[in-house]
């Protein structure tokens, strides 16, 4: 078994597209290696800022040799189609077989194919996935017509030591390739991965991306700790700066401490989306004005200059955040609030100003349902998109409600009301945190039950895969933002409000644009007649995500849907502690037995309704009932419904389950010793209606039926 070696080396790949790359890499060569019939045992790939590496290790030297059976026409055949076949195999007529079946004697042609050599099969494969890699971006050089991410200068590529020879656009593949730009000088020579690997660390390059992270996280701990200081860590920061070195160098660098006057987020944020530097905290967990950069060279003078540079730099960009600061926080929120109606928020919902208007009625009434503070809850409503227009956004949006927050407490307003500025946007996934108070959780859910009653107002919802407005997580961020802190809501209210709202608005708009166009009328009739049908449409939504949040929490789907077959379930938080509560409850054997009980009457209430073609829902004669077992059953479900009925109306679900499992009993008893299908209709008929009965107390609770078991 060989081994194949492939580096393509090029100028600077963007870090952010190294990853793909190598995956593409290697699944497009691997998967064409097996398609030739070579196997292999193991691949790897590897991605520095100026190369693409991959090797297969344990590669066949020739593909398998094939044969193929292939029938032809008979023996007795006219002449012209017995010709034809010999053309389409490449054989004589004396390299056939005669083969006879029920239909007569035909010509089989065994036709044998030689394996092709490795080296034949991936002298043609390499060429033409450099042609035509899927790069996002790519760009053309010189005079050529290859497309690269950047200009292509090099291909390595040795099979078993020895070099495969091909030619791309001008580029020969050869053994050789260059180590660091800056620390290393001369070609060198690789024929297998392991030398390869050995050869470029001596030329100062790091081939594994890990271990160059790995790298950077040893030697950024040993600098900070020797400084009493931590790193503040980002995953996502270290792996762009892995993919920005290939021969990693940790250095300190500082800026004034008067800018740690700045919140210390615009500060984190500045120096790591301008420079790409880690910032680090002291032992108090206050923000130092020190920072880690990693430079790609070992630095003469021990990285002086390239400090010195980097802390002019960093010491710029804080003073144009110190700026925005400054000037953000001169101007009170509630006097930006008119720059938001300037802003659109969707070409058919309108400006942001609007939106903020239906936002703030609807945390007022949510607040009042949740028992949050109402003043304080339109309040944080209002105020919680002016930060949109400040400078310090423009220039970093991710900081938005952040900046609110500071920007609040800064002017004196309520703390309460500030955590909800900052907040009104979580979750934005399932590790985010959700909002610390109750205001902000009123304002939270106003904000994301505004936008999906909205879109769904014009009809505007996630198909498939798509989910341009990230309709998704809004809904799962309103679930979670109930479940977790425990809040009933009742969701259909709350659209048809909000619903209300946009109507209102869209009329006063197009009366004040003076667009009376029929188009307008009907579109505005329409969406008024369509509230209730958009708000179980859009319930149905809910639901279907609620689905995805418990399935997360590990529980079953079938509980899931035996709650929701029961219709109307707008509040989700009770969904949920129903689903826990039959979950407990089908763990213990009364559950358990009771359930079989229950599907065995729903089978026969099936079975009978459909071969008579009726429902049997009326109510039991008590007079007809001539055995013990089922007197014994009617009295038990009376007081079992009544019990259970009491019980969900107070919320208590476990209650409610306790009461129908007393019906695990009678139930069983009652199939021991009565024959629902009594000759006599008259008893037939009334035992039918008992079963129903069964089937609707345990309704009280879920629809036993989607339950499996």
């Amino acid at each position: 078994m060989a081994e194949l070696l492939l580096e393509l080396f090029s100028e600077e790949i963007p870090a952010r597209m190294q990853s793909k790359a190598a995956e593409d890499l290697k699944s497009i060569i691997t998967n064409a290696l097996v398609d030739a019939g070579l196997t292999y045992e193991g691949a790897q790939v590897h991605a520095t800022p100026r190369r693409l590496v991959l090797s297969v290790e344990g590669l066949n030297a020739k593909a398998a040799d094939t044969s193929e059976e292939r029938k032809g026409p008979r023996v007795d055949a006219p002449q012209l189609a017995i010709d034809g076949f010999l053309k389409s195999t490449g054989l004589a007529l004396d390299q056939l077989t005669i083969q006879e079946d029920k239909k007569g004697k035909s010509y089989i042609a065994i036709i044998k194919k030689s394996g092709r050599a490795a080296t034949d099969v991936i002298a043609e494969i390499v060429p033409h996935m450099v042609r035509n890699f899927p790069w996002p971006k790519s760009m053309r050089w010189g005079s050529g017509t290859l497309r690269w991410i950047r200009p292509l200068q090099s291909i390595l590529c040795t099979f078993d030591g020895e070099v495969v020879p091909f030619e791309v656009e001008g580029i020969k593949s050869g053994n050789t390739t260059l180590g660091h730009r800056f620390l290393s000088s001369g070609a060198i020579e690789a024929r297998r991965f392991d030398d390869y690997v050995g050869s470029l660390h001596k030329a100062h390059v790091i081939v594994d991306a890990n271990a160059r992270m790995e790298t950077i996280k040893a030697d950024a701990k040993n600098l900070s700790f020797a400084q009493g200081l931590e790193m503040i860590e980002d995953e996502a920061l270290l792996k762009e700066v892995a993919g920005l070195v290939e021969w990693p160098v940790v250095l300190m660098g500082s800026f004034d401490k008067n800018y740690l006057n700045v919140p210390e987020e615009v500060i984190i944020t500045t120096i790591k989306n301008n420079q790409k530097c880690f910032c680090l905290r002291g032992k108090d967990g206050k923000l130092s004005n020190h920072y880690l950069l990693v430079a790609n060279t070992i630095a003469s003078d021990g990285g002086k200059t390239i400090i010195h540079g980097n802390n002019k730099v960093i010491a710029a960009r804080l003073s144009d955040a110190k700026f925005f600061w400054d000037q953000d926080r001169k101007v009170k929120l509630e006097d930006l609030l008119p720059k938001l109606d300037a802003i659109t928020f969707h070409a058919k919902l309108g400006s942001q100003g609007e939106r903020v208007k239906r936002v703030e009625a609807l945390a007022g009434e949510i607040a009042k349902t949740i028992g949050a503070d109402v003043e304080k809850s339109k309040l944080a409503a209002r105020l919680a998109k002016a930060d949109l227009v400040t400078g310090m956004v423009g220039e970093f949006p991710e900081l938005q409600g952040l900046m609110g927050r500071y920007i609040a407490l800064e002017q004196g307003i309520d703390p309460e009301v500030a955590d909800a500025l900052r907040d009104h946007y979580k979750p934005q996934g399932p590790s985010d945190s959700i909002p610390v108070s109750k205001v902000g959780v009123a304002v939270a859910l106003a904000d994301k039950l505004d936008t999906l009653v909205g879109f769904w107002f014009f009809d505007e919802k996630p198909t498939g895969s798509k989910d341009p407005y990230a309709l998704r997580r809004a809904a799962l961020g309103a679930i979670r933002c109930l479940v977790e802190t425990n809040q009933s809501l009742n969701l259909v209210s709350i659209f048809e409000t909000n619903y209300s709202s946009i109507e209102g608005q869209l009329i006063e708009r197009i009366k004040s644009e003076g667009k009376t166009s029929a188009v307008g009328q009907s579109l505005i009739l329409w969406n008024g007649r369509q509230v209730k049908s958009q708000s179980v449409d859009l319930l149905a939504f809910f639901a279907d995500r609620l689905k995805v949040y418990l399935k997360d929490k590990g529980a079953r789907h079938d509980l899931i849907d035996a709650v929701f077959a029961l219709g109307g379930q707008d509040d989700l938080l009770m969904v949920v502690r129903r689903v826990e509560a039959l979950s407990k409850f089908l763990e213990t054997d009364d559950g358990k037995n009771l359930l079989a009980g229950v599907k065995r009457a729903a089978n026969i209430l099936r079975i009978e309704e459909k071969k008579d073609d009726k429902k049997y829902s009326g109510d039991v004669n008590p007079a007809q009932l001539i055995k013990g077992e089922e007197k014994a059953l009617h009295s038990a479900i009376s007081q079992a419904s009544a019990l259970a009925r009491k019980a969900v109306e107070h919320e208590d679900f476990e209650g409610a389950m306790k009461a129908i499992a007393k019906l695990r009993v009678p139930v069983d008893e009652f199939f021991e010793g009565v024959i629902v299908n009594d000759k006599d209709a008259t008893f037939r008929e009334n035992r039918l209606r008992l079963l129903n009965r069964i089937r609707e107390a345990t309704a009280e609770v879920a629809d036993f039926s989607n339950i499996e078991g």
